[in-house]
């Protein structure tokens, strides 16, 4: 009579730890015994930063500091490219009858770029555009694109290589250009620190 007694009770418990069990997997969503997603499993992490690093690069300078940007900060690349690319001649600022002379001494200038420019920014929330500094403030090959595409709803971050300027007339210039859109802090990349540009990027999300 007291095995029967004892039989009874243990089947009791184990059916309630049964029903215990289905109604934590009903409500969990999850089979009984494994690991309940919490809330923060579920929820995105909404202050990921989607950024592309776009730069315009005549003699390469720019173009390994983009590539280090974005090596840096895990950003997409997308270069700038003139439909004529510039020559040695092109770039000569002493010459006053040498192309890049004659595209700066004209604001109204827009160099043409390889397939009119054309970036698809939709996937991206934060584009870096990166330039050489010509005679203290963004080439014009730079308006060119600004122009050529929608940066509605983006953050225009611009960097630049320089042998001697900065890039504070440069950011100038940009934003009064383009007073609609939205810029973030600008830096010039004549050398690249990993943590500082980390800490940068940072600051843009």
């Amino acid at each position: 009579m007291k095995k029967f007694a004892i039989i009874m009770v243990l089947a009791a418990l184990v059916g309630c730890g049964n029903a215990q069990n289905k109604q934590d997997e009903k409500q969990n969503g999850a089979p009984a015994g494994s690991a309940a997603v919490t809330e923060q499993e579920q929820t995105p992490n909404n202050n990921t930063m989607k950024a592309l690093v776009t730069y315009f690069s005549a003699s390469g300078v720019t173009r390994n500091a983009a590539k280090q940007l974005a090596d840096i900060i895990g950003a997409d690349l997308f270069e700038i490219t003139p439909e004529q690319l510039y020559t040695e001649a092109d770039l000569d600022w002493r010459d006053k009858q040498s192309r890049s002379t004659i595209e700066m001494n004209d604001k109204t200038s827009r160099p043409a770029l390889k397939d009119g420019g054309k970036a698809n920014l939709a996937n991206y929330d934060v584009v870096f555009v990166g330039f050489p500094i010509w005679w203290y403030t963004a080439p014009t090959i730079i308006n060119t694109f600004i122009e050529a595409n929608d940066f509605e709803g983006k953050t225009i971050v611009p960097f630049a290589t320089s042998g001697g300027s900065n890039i504070k007339k440069a950011c100038e210039d940009l934003k009064a250009a383009y007073p609609n859109y939205k810029f973030g802090e600008g830096r010039l990349l004549n050398s690249i620190d990993k943590a500082e540009i980390e800490a940068w990027a940072a600051g843009l999300k």
